[in-house]
């Protein structure tokens, strides 16, 4: 069964470890969030891109679930004693990647290119595509003004009241070589357990991939457990735009292009409401503690998209 599973964040890419234990690689594309890659300290960074590649090749460390196992910070450390920005957090280990992405990007290469070598040097072998070689930075609103992702997420520790979001040239943004195919080769797309807002929007905003996920059997699979997430900012988002944040709140959001939505067994009395927008839902356990974890839920995903193929 050939699947395209969009993602970004450390739930996106849990799942996709999941579903990378569940299927086999040839059978398996992953399109990655890049709206919130930027600049800093002269190096391009790609989080999302880099949480599940990590992820993917066992190298993520597994208490944040973000940024390289057995990291050191020695270099962050004189940094920030030399008075430089050492607000995001990048490790030693993390630097190598860092540097020679931004080696090659210099050198004229696009960050898929640069992607796909990463993966066969780290030992992946699905395919890990960035949404675009394109650069869509994505634009929080605040109350306090417009910030640059990263400053909002990690310098403002997600603070300030959230009132939209802009993906910036995201109009004008061409899908990364081999994004459209694997979603028109594909018999169905899931939708990973990551942010709507700021990880799964970026990517349907690039020209021609809304439309091409649409036409394939769609599953999402909710963030929300319980009305809070279990890592990163979707139900304080939801909150300060006047949505009450809920399984169901994201099934409303995606209602448009979805066929069937997974939510957790906590929520499992939404399931009638979300029927009711035309979407079969499924009550599974979707918390992600462990590995095992991770590939259940990727099968009970996975027999579930199968009824919408048959």
């Amino acid at each position: 069964m050939k699947i395209v599973a969009l993602a970004g964040g450390v739930g996106g890419a849990k799942l996709a470890d999941g579903l990378a234990q569940a299927l086999p690689p040839s059978d398996l594309t992953v399109i990655v969030n890049t709206g919130d890659d930027f600049e800093h300290l002269g190096l391009h960074i790609s989080p999302d891109l880099d949480t599940v590649c990590y992820t993917l090749a066992g190298l993520a460390n597994p208490v944040t679930g973000w940024g390289r196992a057995d990291e050191t910070f020695h270099a962050l450390e004189a940094v920030r004693q030399l008075g430089g920005p050492g607000w995001f957090a990048l490790g030693d280990r993390d630097l190598g990647t860092h540097l020679e992405r931004t080696r090659r990007r210099r050198q004229g290469d696009r960050l898929s290119e640069i992607t796909r070598d990463f993966c066969r040097a780290w030992g992946v072998e699905v395919r890990v595509l960035p949404m675009s070689d394109d650069p869509v930075p994505t634009i929080v609103h605040t109350t306090e003004g417009d910030l640059p992702f990263q400053e909002y997420f990690v310098l403002r520790q997600a603070m300030p009241t959230v009132r939209g979001f802009t993906f910036l040239g995201a109009e004008n943004a061409r899908p990364a070589p081999g994004v459209l195919e694997a979603l028109q080769r594909a018999e169905a797309v899931i939708f990973c357990p990551s942010n709507p807002w700021v990880s799964l929007d970026p990517i349907l905003a690039i020209p021609g991939v809304r439309a091409a996920a649409a036409a394939r059997p769609l599953v999402a699979v909710s963030p929300i457990i319980g009305g809070q997430t279990v890592k990163g900012p979707a139900a304080k988002m939801y909150a300060e735009m006047g949505i009450q944040p809920s399984a169901l709140a994201v099934a409303r959001h995606y209602h448009d292009l979805l066929d069937g939505f997974v939510l957790d067994t906590v929520d499992a009395e939404q399931a009638a409401d979300i029927r009711s927008l035309g979407i079969r839902p499924l009550v599974a356990p979707t918390w992600m503690r462990s590995r095992a974890d991770r590939k259940a839920l990727a099968q009970a995903v996975l027999n579930f998209v199968q009824t919408f193929i048959n």
